[in-house]
């Protein structure tokens, strides 16, 4: 057996829907970047945190994220036929919090409308505006696949993470490591 596999044993489980804890523990080792997506509504603009973020095609340029349909986001964002997603900055850590726990939690200093009508954030580190291409069922979860028609990033700042249950930030090194 390899040295390293004894030093550093993985806890093997089957994942169950009874107890998820295991299941997300083990998701959670999977460091990733944080996100905003947002969208219109008749009760102004509404937002969510989201981690499950990714590209998908680059012809057509398509990204993906997912929502759980028993949120109660979920009716925002289903039918939306047009969402920005954010990927935050390490320094949008309260902004992230604030809108974990409020679908309206932004303020009118946070956003501008795009030409789609929909509610673009101010200063994060990259920008997809899109529009609906796709929702597919997944568990329980909806697998939005979204056209992206406008995109933009910054060249400063790192990235917000979350790991193992945790903000923390990414940055670059200046070098590669010898």
């Amino acid at each position: 057996m390899d040295q390293k596999m004894r030093r550093h044993p993985l806890s093997s489980f089957v994942p169950d829907p009874a107890n998820p804890r295991a299941f997300r523990t083990a998701l959670g080792c999977f460091a990733t970047g944080v996100t905003i997506v947002t969208v219109a509504s008749d009760e102004g603009p509404v937002a969510i945190t989201a981690n499950s973020f990714t590209s998908v095609s680059l012809d057509p340029a398509l990204v993906l994220w997912s929502i759980d349909r028993a949120s109660r986001r979920y009716p925002f964002f289903g039918a939306a036929p047009a969402y920005a997603i954010h990927v935050l900055g390490a320094d949008q850590e309260d902004l992230c919090w604030r809108i974990a726990r409020d679908a309206k939690g932004l303020g009118p200093d946070d956003f501008d409308m795009n030409a789609e009508g929909v509610p673009v954030l101010h200063d994060c580190l990259a920008r997809f505006e899109c529009t609906a291409w796709a929702n597919y069922a997944g568990g329980d979860h909806d697998i939005m696949v979204g056209q992206v028609q406008r995109a933009g990033y910054r060249d400063l700042g790192g990235s917000l993470g979350f790991f193992r249950g945790k903000l923390g930030t990414f940055t670059v090194r200046e070098t590669e490591p010898a």
